[in-house]
């Protein structure tokens, strides 16, 4: 447990201790793509395709890991024997 846990503090040292340089074009992609649709572009198209694709895929792993997990791990019938005499909680 002792080993898990300096090995969690030492990436997270190293992760706010390093910050990586990170070039987000997400306008530049959005303002591409919606002046292509306007053109007749038809890459735009496919732009809006491959981020639908890659924003769907993780949610229908998750889900399928889900379902396999809960179908493996319920309980059938569980008969539990428990006395029919009242508790007194004093």
């Amino acid at each position: 447990m002792k080993k898990k846990a300096f090995l969690i503090l030492v990436l997270l040292s190293f992760a706010i201790a390093l910050p990586m340089m990170v070039s987000a074009q997400c306008a530049m992609c959005t303002i591409n793509a919606e002046q292509g649709v306007k053109n007749g572009n038809t890459q735009a198209a496919g732009l809006n395709t491959g981020v639908v694709y890659l924003l769907v895929i993780p949610y229908i792993l998750a889900t399928v890991v889900g379902v396999i997990w809960y179908k493996k791990y319920r309980k059938k019938s569980v008969h539990l024997n428990m006395k029919s005499d009242r508790i007194n909680l004093n």
